[in-house]
C-alpha cells in the first residue's frame, strides 16, 4: 500500500486514494465530520466498529503532535 501507517493508510486501491484508517475502508474525514458535528468518539465508534479506539486516539495525537510541531 501506498502511504501507509499505523493509523491511517492511502492506496488508490481503497476509496480512490482517499485517508482512511489503516485496515479498514472508514474515510479520517467521516471521524472529523463526526467531530464538528458534535457527536462523540463513542458514536463515531458505534457506527464504524472495524476502526478501534486506539487507532482515534493515535490519530488525535498525531493531529496534536503535527498543530504543536508547526507552531514551535
Amino acid at each position: 500500500m501506498i502511504g501507509t501507517s499505523s493509523t491511517i493508510s492511502v492506496s488508490p486501491e481503497i476509496m480512490s486514494g482517499t485517508p482512511v484508517f489503516a485496515g479498514t475502508r472508514v474515510p479520517v474525514q467521516t471521524f472529523l465530520d463526526y467531530l464538528k458535528a458534535g457527536e462523540s468518539i463513542d458514536d463515531f465508534l458505534d457506527g464504524f466498529p472495524t476502526v478501534s479506539r486506539q487507532q482515534v486516539i493515535k490519530l488525535l495525537e498525531e493531529i496534536g503532535s503535527s498543530i504543536a510541531d508547526r507552531a514551535a
